[in-house]
């Protein structure tokens, strides 16, 4: 299985290709541009340092949001072109899940924060849960005896549903669960004296590299999610904002 993955939701760029459980080839950038001037650019990198056919693409995994109004949409033109020209299936990842993805294996709370101005976060928790599964039979001296032996897989589980909210509502939020918490993704700089004022349980931020939208995590769960047959048209594909634009909302103001 090939997944092309991308993420335009934040001030983050990101194009990934993940195989097999093999990280093939990530562009990642954070800078002062547009992904309309990066993201086709870093795909086309990417393609010719690894020589993808883009013919043998399962799927298009793509941070479907919240987010950033302008990057999500720059992001849904993007993989809907693709997806028409290239007759493949998109993958809808939750920007929010993405992120918890970076994380895969903590035993804390996972709680991403992206910064949604006038004091609000688009946030959810998440927890990693293991799955054991029977691997098989062993055969003892010509007696075949079932094996005991399990497999741990994780499942991401669903604490506290995406919302916009207010930061220190969320964290009230966190600390009725009573549970260590880690922080990422763009709000926690924006954030960080209230979550250090309010928060009540023990808590840590990812480090670099962990605490942005990563498009090898958006792939990677998207490979999981295409596994279990969560799939869309490219014509079906739409970006999740959980709130009005600003636009929107100043028209329905003076209305």
């Amino acid at each position: 299985m090939k997944i092309l993955g991308m993420d335009s939701s934040g001030l983050v760029a990101s194009v990934a290709v993940v195989e097999d459980g093999v990280l093939l080839a990530e562009y990642t950038t954070d800078y002062k541009k547009t992904h309309s001037q990066t993201l086709l650019p870093m795909l086309d990198e990417i393609k010719r340092m690894i020589d993808l056919d883009m013919g043998t693409i399962d799927a298009i995994a793509t941070s479907a949001g919240p987010g950033s109004f302008t990057g999500l949409r720059i992001g849904a033109a993007t993989v809907k072109g693709l997806g028409l020209a290239l007759n493949k299936p998109i993958v809808e990842v939750s920007t929010l899940e993405g992120l918890a993805w970076n994380l895969w294996g903590t035993d804390r709370v996972v709680c991403p924060l992206m910064d949604a101005r006038r004091n609000q976060v688009y946030t959810a928790a998440y927890e990693f849960v293991p799955t054991d599964k029977p691997v098989g039979k062993a055969s003892v001296a010509g007696d075949e005896t079932t094996q005991s032996e399990k497999s741990a897989e994780l499942s991401l589980c669903t604490l506290i549903p995406q919302e916009a909210m207010d930061v220190v509502e969320m964290i009230e939020k966190l600390n009725a669960l009573q549970r260590p918490v880690v922080f990422l993704g763009d709000g926690v700089p924006v954030y960080e004296g209230l979550i250090k004022t309010h928060c009540k349980v023990p808590y840590l931020f990812a480090p670099a590299g962990k605490n942005r939208q990563r498009a090898a995590s958006v792939a990677a769960l998207g490979a999981v999610y295409y596994a279990h047959g969560q799939k869309v048209t490219a014509a079906e594909h739409q970006p999740i904002y959980l709130r009005k634009s600003q636009a929107e909302r100043e028209a329905e103001a003076k209305a």
